[in-house]
């Protein structure tokens, strides 16, 4: 079945995580502890970055979480309770202290773009929250090429549930069978074959071929190898 819509992961796929988001970390960390440094270190020790580079162990739950999954143990060390508003509050920190930093992967926009000229749908499926997103995708330049973004606090789950790619596919007007999800982390490919969509993994971000390619249909180097890979 041709693929007719695409959508895209940000972090780690449009998105350079580090660059991006490793100094941004340590930064919503030092406002979070408030000059307490061995508090400052409980969190830097939870989200599994590096304080001297900002460098993220592969396994760190900020790379493919959301605020809602890797929230609950910073507000455990905080003494703070841990909602909606402790999640909304670590989304905003990000949103003002991550701009300085963002800094997108080599080819990415320019891919981005392509597709969009060829009249392609395309959407954003991130577990940032969603108007993090949209501020990224305005900041790059690429909002317009985007109908469709969504956000753990969207309405239609997190990945790695199928929910944000059953909804680009109803938004879109093909079927999840079509549509094709670009990404970074197993939590995309296991949400594109929960969703049955086409699977198609990079390795632009912290996990390597041997790590994604048992979940993807395809597997290439960065999004823009992504695209040729599957006849784009």
């Amino acid at each position: 079945m041709p693929i007719r819509a695409v959508l895209i992961d940000k972090d780690g796929t449009i998105l350079d995580v580090e660059a991006s988001w490793g100094h941004a970390t340590l930064a919503v960390i030092r406002t979070l502890a408030d000059g307490d440094p061995l508090l400052a270190s409980r969190l830097v020790e939870l989200a599994m970055v590096d304080p001297a580079t900002g460098r993220f162990d592969p396994r760190s739950p900020i790379i493919a979480g959301s605020a809602a999954e890797y929230g609950p143990p910073w507000a455990e060390a905080l003494g703070r309770p841990a909602g909606p508003a402790f999640f909304s509050e670590i989304d905003a920190l990000y949103r003002a202290l991550g701009r300085a930093h963002l800094t997108p992967l080599p080819g990415a926009a320019a891919a981005i773009e392509a597709l969009h000229r060829r009249g392609l749908p395309l959407g954003l499926a991130t577990n940032d929250a969603e108007a993090n997103a949209r501020e990224n995708l305005a900041d790059l330049g690429l909002a317009a090429c985007f109908s469709f973004v969504a956000g753990y606090d969207s309405g239609h789950g997190s990945k790695p549930g199928p929910g944000m790619v059953v909804a680009f596919a109803e938004h879109a007007g093909v079927s999840p069978a079509e549509v094709a999800l670009i990404g970074d982390s197993l939590h995309d490919l296991i949400a594109a074959r929960s969703a049955g969509a086409v699977a198609v993994a990079v390795t632009s971000g912290k996990a390597d071929e041997a790590e994604l390619a048992p979940l993807a249909d395809v597997v290439a180097a960065d999004l823009a190898g992504a695209v040729r890979a599957i006849g784009l």
